[in-house]
């Protein structure tokens, strides 16, 4: 395992005890120019390591920024104009491809620059894995979350396997390298890390190599009142928040992750959220794809189920590929149809699943300024600068600051859009057991689903024992990602023969035994 240090945005919570009082009063100076010198109201309260530990957070964050940040997400003007159908755009044909319309040997051939790539150790995936399970009811990093299979698997354990699986694949292609790798960089909370490693740590890495894992923090940003005035919880301590996923882009750089891909000479990354259990990690058809159209940057979609579907479109806004939000489109737009094939014209959802050239995260921090920031008005627990007491509100008090990761699209040269099959690729979890609607149990239902069209596909047959509860009115079959990744191997096993649920089945030599 390696340990990216903490982002650069990250609030350092340490003692210091280098500073000197002409340190700590050129400091008072500087937030009081900025006009954030409340911070310091209660600073000759604290004893001596609290006033060290509020000198070294203050010393770490840049409030001249965080100001800058501020005033762009409270004073700049919506870019959405009320005449909708003016600024927005359907995706132009040539960026835009469908694994639904592509033929078997275009998508095979994707598939092969995929695994060509992957072959060559120029692929890393990136996990966004900051949140935590608290809508599941766990305390837990959501990727540490079971959604009940039969094996009892995490959410981390699924997507590793399937890593795992990859790199076999990868490493039958003609050329490849003596020892395929897909490094896994996985973005943490402050709150999260420890969680996270340790949960890793556990599970001896679900098989994985530790020098292949790298784990990195996303940054921080303080809350903010409605006024500009930077929030504080304690005495000593300033409240902040993550600043969205769009964090990754800068925690990526100042966390020394962009020089150690650069050193593993990785050429293209893979990013997803860790919320969808039918994620495919570092898709060689999706890299494949990206690769062919030269791509800097891609995203992965699936089609709109409805008009009102309350999710994310890729599409052009003011000429530029951006993710415009389902509140941010009328209904006009919404239901315009696309007179060659009736399909809907903005029907791209957004699902978080993202390609890069290592080239263009470098080029971030060029554009990083201009970036947009979104604001979250929540209720924030604070300090009362009048009394000193700290104070849990009942109504919204402040805003909490963030990117979001596809903030970058409208800074993209060479943009790649890829719609693939929901069923096949898009089950995420957000909601507690027994919701009905992206809840652990459709998760479940969604992954023993695909299995048993994996093996009916493959040309098997399933006979469903008497003593298979078939939750969710599926059949319970479990395949486990070292077995296929998404259905290949399979035939030659299967083809002809049947298999009898419930049952989970975690290798080849299982698979074999357990067919008739």
């Amino acid at each position: 395992m390696i340990a990216a240090p903490t982002a650069s945005l990250n609030v350092n919570t340490g003692v210091n005890t280098n500073s000197s009082n002409d340190d700590v009063r050129q400091l008072i100076q500087r937030y009081q120019a900025a006009g954030q010198g409340h911070l310091f109201k209660f600073y000759d309260d604290l004893n001596d390591d609290d006033k060290a530990k509020l000198v070294a957070q203050l010393e770490a964050l840049n409030v001249e920024r965080v100001n800058r940040i501020h005033q762009k997400a409270t004073t700049c003007p919506s870019p959405m104009l009320n005449n909708q159908s003016a600024t927005l755009a359907p995706l132009p044909e040539e960026c835009f491809d469908s694994i639904l319309e592509a033929s078997k040997d275009k998508t095979q051939e994707w598939q092969t620059i995929g695994l060509n790539q992957i072959s060559q150790n120029k692929v890393a995936v990136i996990l966004l894995a900051g949140g935590q399970g608290t809508r599941l009811g766990s305390s837990a990093p959501k990727g540490c979350y079971d959604i009940s299979l039969p094996s009892n698997k995490s959410l981390f354990q699924i997507q590793a396997e399937r890593i795992f699986r990859l790199q076999e694949l990868a490493q039958q292609q003609p050329g490849a390298v003596a020892n395929v790798t897909i490094p896994w960089y996985v973005m943490t909370s402050g709150p999260t890390r420890p969680a996270t490693v340790a949960f890793f740590q556990e599970n001896n890495y679900f098989g994985l190599s530790s020098d292949n894992i790298v784990f990195f923090e996303q940054g921080t940003l303080p809350c903010m009142t409605f006024d500009g005035k930077i929030m504080m919880e304690s005495k000593s301590q300033v409240a902040v928040a993550p600043d969205g996923n769009g964090g990754v882009y800068a925690a990526l750089r100042g966390t020394g992750v962009l020089a150690n891909m650069a050193e593993r000479k990785i050429e293209y990354l893979h990013a997803y959220c860790v919320d969808n259990c039918l994620v495919r990690v570092a898709d060689p058809v999706f890299i494949g794809y990206c690769v062919s159209k030269n791509a800097d940057c891609g995203a992965k979609v699936v089609r709109k189920s409805a008009p009102d579907e309350p999710v994310g479109v890729v599409c052009l806004r003011n000429a530029a590929f951006n993710v415009v939000e389902y509140s941010e489109i009328d209904e006009d737009v919404a239901h315009a149809t696309n007179p060659k094939n009736g399909q809907l014209l903005y029907s791209a959802a957004n699902i978080v699943n993202h390609f890069y050239t290592t080239d263009f995260l470098n080029k971030v921090e060029s554009f990083e300024g201009d970036l947009e920031y979104h604001i979250a008005r929540k209720k924030i627990k604070t300090l009362d600068m009048q009394t000193g007491d700290v104070i849990a509100p009942k109504q919204v008090n402040g805003m909490k600051l963030e990117m979001f990761v596809f903030d970058v699209f409208p800074f993209t040269e060479r943009m790649a859009v890829f719609e693939v099959d929901r069923q096949e690729e898009f089950s995420p979890l957000k909601n507690a057991p027994g919701t009905g609607a992206d809840c652990p149990e459709t998760s479940r239902r969604d992954i023993l689903q695909q299995h048993v069209r994996f093996f009916e596909a493959a040309g098997g047959k399933i006979v469903v024992g008497e003593d298979d509860d078939q939750l969710e009115g599926t059949p319970t079959l479990e395949l486990s990602p070292l077995v296929t990744y998404s259905g290949e191997g399979l035939a030659e096993i299967v083809s002809g023969k049947s298999i009898k649920t419930p049952i989970r089945v975690n290798s080849l030599e299982e698979l074999k035994r357990a067919v008739f």
